[in-house]
Formats: C-alpha cells, structure tokens, sequence
C-alpha cells in the first residue's frame, strides 16, 4: 500500500515536470492533457488516474514550483551554517532554477494562471509569502548570530532580497536568455551584503568557511 502511494506520488511529479517542460514551448494555452500524457508515455485515460484535468495539472506545476523552492532552501541550510551564506547561495539556486525550469516565468506572468484566475492567484500569493517567511527566518537567524544589523526588519530584508532574484529572472526572461544572469549575481550580491552586514562582523568570515568545506570536500 506504501509503495504504491509513493509510486503515485512519483508519477503524480513526473506528469507535472511535463507539464512545466510543455508550458516552457508552447505557454500555458498550449498545455492540453493529451500532450501532457505524450510527454509521460502515458494514455490520456491513465493520466486521468492521478489528475482530473488540465486545471489540476496546472495546479500541479505550481505545488512544483513550491517543492523545488523549498528544496533550495533546505540544500542551503545544509550547505552552510551561516545565515548570510545561506541567503547568497539561495540567490544561486533560485536563478538556476529559472533558467533550468524555464515554465516558472511563464507560469508567474501568465494571465491564464493569475489574472483571470482568483484560486490560482491566491496559490501564487501563497508560495511567494512562503519564500519571504523563510528568507525572513534566515535573516533573523543571522541577526541572532551577530551576522546582520539587528535594526533591520527581516521581512523588509526579505522582501528587498526577493528583488535581487525576480527583476533579473524578468529581464532574462524577456530577453530570451540572452541578459547574463551570472554577470549580474556577482555585482549585485555584494551591493545586498554591504548594505544588511553588521559592523561587527568578519568580512572575511565567509570565505574562511568556503575554503574550510572545500578542503574538507577535497580531503
């Protein structure tokens, strides 16, 4: 009974990574369960097994969305015991994952997905706020650690993080990959860190612990 919960569990992520990859070519009004069912190797009828329709699976690559947000954010934190290194290997992740998972934009700014859709929209909110707990959590924890100025509101930090990742996500997005995301994490990364670190801090620290866990790697 367990392994054919989890059998479906798989299958159910399996037909939603289609999806994402279908919406990725041909956008949200593409997607049609038949291709999605193309795409897994499944007949349509058997895709009907785990989702009812198109307005599950869409409803699907959002849950996605949300579970390889979370995943960055638990690589992260076992990643690196500091919190500010947390924050800037997140601002990674996140970006790779927009250019791994090229459906995420599309499915952010798709009038199908929010605009004409008040229930999906709310599900949008919903995962955004997520992000924004979690970053909050993590900046509280470097305040407690001495790492970020203590005056800061987390949830203002969060919010002002979440603008070093979406407006270049956009712009690589409408530039059809051509804006280097790159380019830009390395001379916006600095600009965030100078501006949350507190004075008391090692600037140096972070390095430390890089090359620390490379050796350690390499040992």
């Amino acid at each position: 009974m367990r392994a054919e919960k989890q059998n479906s569990e798989t299958r159910k992520r399996q037909i939603a990574a289609a999806a994402m990859s279908l919406i990725t070519r041909q956008g949200v009004k593409g997607l049609s369960v038949a291709a999605v069912a193309r795409k897994v190797g499944l007949v349509p009828s058997a895709l009907y097994r785990h989702y009812k329709g198109k307005e599950e699976i869409l409803e699907a690559t959002l849950k996605l969305v949300e579970e390889l947000i979370m995943e960055n954010i638990r690589s992260v934190q076992k990643e690196s015991s500091s919190p500010l290194e947390q924050l800037r290997l997140l601002m990674i992740r996140h970006l790779e994952m927009i250019q791994e998972f090229q459906a995420i934009p599309r499915i952010i700014f798709s009038d199908e997905v929010s605009a004409s859709q008040p229930l999906r929209r709310t599900v949008l909110f919903k995962i955004v706020k997520g992000i924004l707990e979690q970053v909050a959590n993590l900046v509280a924890q470097g305040q407690r650690l001495g790492q970020i100025k203590p005056k800061l509101d987390p949830h203002t930090v969060s919010v002002i993080f979440l603008g070093l990742v979406q407006p270049p996500a956009i712009l690589w997005y409408l530039s059809q990959g051509s804006f280097d995301i790159s380019k830009h994490m390395k001379k916006a990364w600095p600009v965030f860190e100078k501006a949350i670190q507190s004075e008391t801090f090692p600037a140096d620290s972070f390095k430390k612990e890089i090359v620390y866990r490379s050796v350690k790697k390499g040992g």
